[in-house]
């Protein structure tokens, strides 16, 4: 065989140990390469777009609400642990920080655990679509909620793999946030008396679209203001992602209560009439 052509086994394995920005990332579950999230991303698109359907097609939906009220009740609990441990960063040092916070082995491992555990809970959100699935909740599983999933899960590995910035600390606080009162709204939906009280739905839309303009606001201001500004690379990434989301979820906004409202709107008097009479 031509020498050329031999592979060093040592060179295989340098190219998946490569531990990016610092080694000790690398021990964690799912950081040492990419191969366990590429297999969870495939498994997931396997069931969501083909096995799953397939399953669920002559069966009844699941009920799942004990699931789901547990589920959601973890969710929640965890998504206020990540708003308490990245608000105390934020006060203690600004919303774009005060200077490179990676100066320091505590200051590396505190921003860096941080940004693991919120890694941590994109991974377990995919749990969202997987349960909408085996309940047909069919018009759910859309384009728009399957490419956040999957888009953020992969964007904070790569952060926290190769560029561990206190400049996304905001970022995963304000997503925190929102995803507190969201999965708060998701478990108590599970239950019937209360679920016909939730009116503050669309109002979830409208938060997620804020949070998208101020993941902008803070990224720029990143970069203009003294501090510890983010790589180009970085920042383009936040930017495009951004940009895509405000777009994708303010064409979700338009479809399902703006235009599902002037629908209604025009609506004539005897067919509104008869729809009271059905609901009575």
């Amino acid at each position: 065989m031509d020498e050329n052509l031999t592979v060093d086994n040592s060179t295989i394995e340098n190219m998946w140990k490569n531990n990016g920005e610092l080694n000790y990332v690398s021990q964690w579950l799912l950081m040492n390469t990419p191969i366990p999230l590429v297999i969870i991303t495939i498994t997931y698109l396997l069931f969501v777009i083909k096995i799953g359907p397939n399953f669920m097609k002559n069966r009844p939906p699941f009920s799942l609400n004990n699931v789901l009220r547990t589920y959601n009740t973890v969710q929640v609990a965890y998504a206020l642990y990540l708003c308490y441990k990245g608000s105390k960063l934020i006060w203690q040092n600004g919303f774009i920080g005060k200077s490179c916070l990676m100066e320091t082995q505590e200051s590396r491992y505190i921003i860096t655990s941080n940004t693991y555990f919120y890694f941590f809970a994109k991974v377990t959100e995919l749990l969202d679509t997987v349960f909408f699935v085996l309940r047909k909740k069919d018009d759910q599983v859309t384009f728009l909620h399957v490419y956040h999933h999957l888009t953020i899960m992969w964007c904070t590995w790569f952060n926290l793999k190769y560029e561990p910035s206190y400049s996304t600390i905001f970022l995963g606080t304000l997503n925190s946030y929102v995803h507190v009162i969201m999965y708060s709204y998701y478990g108590l939906s599970t239950f019937p008396e209360m679920a016909k009280k939730l009116w503050w739905k669309k109002y979830i839309t409208s938060l997620q679209l804020v949070q998208f303009v101020l993941m902008l606001l803070q990224s720029a201001a990143s970069a203009i203001f003294p501090g510890c500004p983010p790589s180009y690379t970085l920042m383009i990434m936040i930017y495009i992602n951004a940009s895509l989301f405000i777009y994708l979820f303010g064409k979700f906004y338009i479809k399902s209560y703006l235009n599902s409202n002037d629908a209604k709107c025009n609506i004539k008097p005897d067919v509104n009439r008869y729809y009271i009479e059905k609901i009575k």
